[in-house]
């Protein structure tokens, strides 16, 4: 266990059980993002860093019963937090680190991150590791349910140059680790960037 996993599970775990109650207004815009990603019945998704769940039941509705949800998340407390809400009746849940995520090459065909990116430790990496788990022509989303001057001023912060999820940083990380930025959207009420998993030439 790194350090870096350490520090996320510490901050998670003590906010685990009222995180839903902190945050009770966002089901709609998790639902929406979800909608945008232009999923299919019966593809295979992730939830990558699912925390209590939102996004799972607005996942399954979209691949159907027939299709595969994934929730992974390194804190047990988030994804008890997910069980105590039924949402693990949405998806297959998963205690994973998604720097190692335990599947095959291309096995899904999206990975759905919310407030995922900034808790990345090497997010080169880690984007690099969601890209070899998709199928080329795949897609990643991620979404956080406000946009990052809104979230810097709930913390008290003003947004800088260097930050992670700006659109000039953002897109070539992307396109370093396998995936092309297809849109970009950073308002007050929502983040939301769609990337497509690049054809690999061998």
């Amino acid at each position: 266990m790194t350090e870096d996993h350490t520090d996320v599970q510490e901050f998670f775990t003590a906010r685990a059980a009222d995180w839903d109650a902190r945050f009770p207004d966002d089901g709609p815009a998790y639902a929406a993002a979800v909608a945008d990603v232009g999923l299919r019945p019966g593809d295979a998704v992730l939830d990558a860093g699912c925390g209590t769940g939102r996004a799972l039941p607005p996942l399954r509705e979209a691949v159907g019963p027939e299709g595969t949800v994934i929730g992974a998340d390194l804190t047990p407390a988030m994804l008890a937090a997910a069980v105590r809400a039924g949402r693990d009746g949405s998806a297959a849940l998963l205690l994973a680190d998604v720097a190692r995520l335990p599947l095959r090459d291309g096995a899904l065909d999206a990975v759905f991150g919310a407030g995922l990116i900034s808790h990345l430790p090497h997010p080169a990496e880690n984007l690099r590791e969601l890209a070899r788990v998709v199928r080329p022509g795949g897609r990643l989303a991620l979404f956080h349910p406000v946009g990052r001057a809104a979230l810097a001023a709930r913390h008290g912060r003003r947004i800088t140059e260097d930050d992670l999820r700006a659109e000039p940083n953002l897109r070539p990380l992307l396109a370093g680790a396998g995936w092309r930025m297809e849109s970009y959207v950073d308002e007050d009420d929502r983040f939301l960037v769609l990337a497509v998993r690049e054809v690999t030439q061998d």
